[in-house]
């Protein structure tokens, strides 16, 4: 066992009062010793600690401190689909700024320090749920504003299965999804013929961001033109004519209108009032779909809305499984938590968030709301890019910011 030997500490009693030169006898003055070591002398060496120790100490201190950066700071992330495409491309490992909004605090606090759901492959939890401490997030050096591209824990994977089954993972320990913020608390969002409106107001849609449109070629022309480049894309004919619906830039678009084998390109838009069941809220009173949509009132913290048989399937979600409380509805009349009540209060700020890949990507179009305490952070940088496909390192992206 180590011993610590830092201790200054003199044993010779004379060291408490002085002694004359006179009243020295000659016999006891101290004889030095060829060879000898003085342990009181301010050079004496200390026993170096164990070269495993040093070793264990240095680990954790690296571990502790990684643990921090990540729970406080920023974390890497891996994009796993085309939904961000081509803002962000699968493959694309990024950097997710927690100070900006302010780092959220783990609500599970007994989880694995890197585990997220289950542990490897062996299908058992990486944490204890019996004890949740609640929504908790350290104060930010900014707001979550319109366009930002933000990770969060996916809020529906209660309703929507993501590898074949539903599951119902405590909030901190839902699967990552990124998307960009196309509505904030309080605003007003219209979709009209894919053409996204805040508050009455048209928001330019970024720069990267792909829709769906459909390329007619004559039958007798199609081999002479070259589209497998574009990306996934869906085949079907009429009558001497080939359709191919392919996700493009707009500008990819007006290039192939000049190409002359080309009957047409135009962009696939699904008719304003035709429903879609699939798309939030799932409701035929609501007959919205991809491209036509809303309008509808993002909820805001401490904003009072009435609530209707007719409005409450935009709102029962959030009111129910994020707020927690309890509705039933009798007739027309509606109560909160065992009281008649016609209206409510949110406890929260809510978002409405679109992927880039307009036409690919499950969204709050399909799901609804993002509540604040899903949000992790503010993705900021790609910091690598593998390109699966062709084995090789995207060494163009690397390092750039994520706009």
């Amino acid at each position: 066992m180590d011993e610590d030997f830092d201790n200054d500490i003199n044993d010779d009693p004379s060291a408490d009062y002085e002694l004359s030169e006179e009243s020295t006898p000659e016999a006891e003055v101290p004889q030095v010793v060829a060879g000898a070591v003085d342990e009181t002398s301010p050079g004496k060496k200390k026993r170096r600690r164990h070269p495993v120790r040093e070793w264990v100490e240095a680990l954790l201190f690296a571990f502790f401190g990684v643990l921090l950066l990540k729970l406080i700071v920023f974390e890497p992330f891996a994009i796993p689909s085309d939904s961000m495409d081509r803002t962000l491309q699968t493959g694309d490992y990024i950097i997710v700024n927690k100070l900006a909004y302010g780092a959220r605090m783990p609500m599970t606090p007994l989880s694995l320090p890197f585990g997220h759901q289950t542990i490897g492959t062996t299908g058992r939890k990486a944490y204890l749920d019996w004890w949740n401490w609640g929504y908790h997030r350290l104060p930010g050096y900014s707001e979550v504003k319109l366009n930002d591209v933000i990770v969060f824990n996916f809020p529906a994977e209660d309703l929507f299965a993501l590898n074949g089954h539903t599951h119902e993972y405590p909030v901190d320990h839902r699967t990552y999804f990124i998307k960009r913020v196309v509505a904030l608390p309080g605003d007003t969002l219209t979709i009209r013929d894919k053409e996204v409106f805040v508050n009455a107001i048209g928001l330019t849609a970024p720069g990267n961001s792909l829709f769906n449109y459909i390329i007619k070629i004559d039958s007798t022309r199609a081999d002479s033109v070259k589209l497998k480049g574009l990306g996934l894309m869906r085949e079907s004919r009429q009558s001497q004519y080939f359709l191919y619906t392919v996700a493009l830039l707009p500008r990819q678009a007006d290039s192939l209108r000049l190409i002359k084998q080309i009957t047409s390109v135009e962009p696939e838009i699904s008719k304003a009032g035709s429903y879609d069941e699939q798309i939030f809220p799932h409701n035929e009173f609501y007959p919205w779909n991809l491209d036509n949509y809303g309008p509808l009132i993002i909820p805001q913290e401490g904003k009072t809305i009435k609530l209707t048989a007719q409005n409450l399937p935009l709102y029962q979600r959030a009111i129910v499984y994020y707020e927690h409380n309890t509705i039933e509805q009798r007739g027309d009349s509606l109560y909160i938590n065992g009281k008649l009540d016609s209206s409510y209060t949110f406890k929260m700020n809510y978002y409405f968030v679109m992927g880039d890949n307009r036409h690919y990507s499950m969204d709050s179009r399909y799901w609804g709301f993002v509540p604040e305490d899903h949000i992790v952070g503010r993705a900021t940088m790609i910091l690598f890019s593998y390109d699966r496909k062709n084995g090789s390192v995207r060494w163009n992206r690397c390092f750039e910011s994520v706009d």
